[in-house]
């Protein structure tokens, strides 16, 4: 049972609107092809109401109703007249499941509260109205008044329910505990169904959820991208993974092709962002970066495991940067279709890894562009050199370069100011040529631009346009810099004019 669209939404800060759940539940359902869903909890608001007659208006034409649960109050029929209004047909009917929450919050006796909950189901079994309960608190119940628990599943097995839903609500379980408790009930009510919620506040939800199908129990409940209060609940990719691959005696419906694309529509909705490193579906799940991996894989796919990106409709793919090696780059370019010699495939690892330094993010949209800077810095010598420079840029000052060339092993320095950074670099380089007698092409045209698809702030292209004794050149500069790659697409220049 997936819980994103009511215990998931109660994620600090997220809300969905009315076309938002209805879109997550018709993927819930048709798409990842869970069993049922629980979305919303009645008399909230007049927004969840909406939220949820559209579902039930959909559900209904689908035959989909009895897939549909709201979680409602032991408040004498308030719960269920909303319920009918809005269509819902399933309710998972609150109650206490710990010894302290009835004595503290409720005020009330064992004896007060279950006649409460009996009335209650009785009067949703009146409407047409089917009924599972929750046992809040109940792992807390489990470890410290347990006969409290167990006088409750004794009164539970009388009642015309469908299910008995055992939440660790405050995530306080181990994953022996998990086992040992559920084991216990489940040996002990043969003829009950349960299911068991789990949190996550001591990231043990996965491990949990495992135990819990270890010890018989017949249905979970989880979240996309693991959403919910505090620290949120079981993660409904990691677990589906997890039982696939490790659970040989249960099974799920659940399309695992689907699981990335609704986790990102769920992301998307609720601005709730995904950890990269979070199982199935962060962003770098199936990333290699270290170049010994990317070279295991050539070979025998050595770094493989059974979590294969296609299972889950995503691809793998090998990071470029300050760990890369040439495996790493030679997977890229077979991706793009290219291939390097030995000696260019050196030329633009070392670059990457120098990018990799700056702490700049590469990805395969660059590699073109790297491979055209690379090779073309190393087509004709070096007669000019630019040495070094000072860039300044102050509030209220113009901006000012002092730069030094080596021209032919001869080196020149000057300063000058300018309109902006390069500018006054270009008027730096100009006086320097005057010494030498020579004038410099025409500058006609500046274009700055980052990689198509790159969507990596690792580099930029500037291509500047000449006008030299009539004829224009353009020279190209790449640097994670601006005005860096303007200066290197000006060195290029220079070097393509005769002093």
């Amino acid at each position: 049972m997936d819980t994103t669209l009511r215990d998931g939404e109660q994620t600090s800060g997220v809300s969905f609107s009315a076309t938002e759940k209805l879109t997550l539940a018709q993927l819930l359902l048709e798409e990842l092809q869970v069993d049922r869903i629980e979305i919303a909890s009645a008399r909230v608001s007049q927004g969840e109401f909406d939220a949820v007659k559209r579902i039930t208006d959909w559900a209904k034409e689908k035959n989909y109703l009895e897939k549909v649960e709201i979680l409602t109050f032991v408040d004498k029929g308030v719960s269920i007249e909303w319920m009918k209004e809005a269509g819902a047909q399933v309710q998972n009917l609150l109650t206490k499941g710990s010894l302290n929450h009835l004595t503290y919050q409720l005020k009330q006796t064992q004896e007060e509260h279950f006649g409460h909950i009996q009335a209650t189901i009785a009067l949703a079994q009146e409407n047409g109205i089917a009924t599972n309960v929750y046992l809040e608190d109940w792992s807390n119940g489990m470890r410290n008044s347990p006969d409290y628990v167990y006088a409750f599943l004794d009164f539970l097995a009388t009642q015309p329910i469908k299910r008995v839903l055992l939440p660790d609500t405050l995530g306080v379980l181990t994953p022996s505990e998990t086992f040992d408790y559920l084991h216990k009930i489940i040996g002990r009510y043969p003829k009950l169904h349960f299911d068991f919620h789990g949190h996550n506040d001591y990231d043990l939800g996965v491990g949990n959820a495992m135990e819990a199908v270890k010890a018989g129990i017949h249905g979970l409940h989880l979240t996309v991208n693991g959403m919910g209060e505090r620290a949120g609940n079981a993660p409904l990719a990691s677990v589906v993974a997890v039982i696939n691959d490790f659970l040989p005696e249960a099974s799920t419906n659940i399309k695992e092709k689907s699981l990335y694309k609704v986790s990102q529509l769920v992301s998307t909705f609720t601005g709730f962002r995904i950890p990269a490193n979070k199982p199935i579906v962060g962003a770098n799940v199936f990333t290699q970066t270290a170049g010994i991996h990317a070279d295991g894989d050539s070979k025998k796919n050595l770094y493989f495991n059974d979590l294969l990106p296609e299972r889950f409709g995503r691809k793998r793919s090998y990071a470029l940067g300050k760990t890369s090696g040439k495996a790493n780059i030679v997977k890229n370019l077979q991706e793009l279709g290219l291939t390097l010699n030995d000696a260019d495939l050196k030329k633009v690892t070392q670059r990457i890894i120098e990018l990799g330094d700056k702490k700049q993010k590469v990805t395969t949209h660059d590699l073109p562009y790297i491979i055209s800077d690379v090779l073309d810095s190393n087509t004709e010598q070096q007669h000019v050199v630019v040495k070094s420079y000072v860039l300044t840029h102050s509030k209220g000052l113009q901006p000012s370069t002092t730069v030094a060339v080596e021209i032919d092993g001869e080196t020149l320095e000057e300063n000058a100011s300018g309109d902006g950074q390069y500018d006054a670099f270009l008027n730096a380089i100009r006086k320097i040529y005057k010494k030498k007698k020579k004038q410099l092409p025409q500058l006609i045209d500046y274009a700055v631009h980052i990689p198509p698809g790159s969507h990596s702030d690792a580099l930029c292209e500037t291509s500047i346009t000449w006008l030299n004794e009539g004829k224009e050149f353009v020279t190209r500069g790449l640097d994670s810099d601006q005005t860096v790659s303007a200066i290197k697409a000006t060195e290029k220049m220079l070097n393509s004019i005769v002093l």
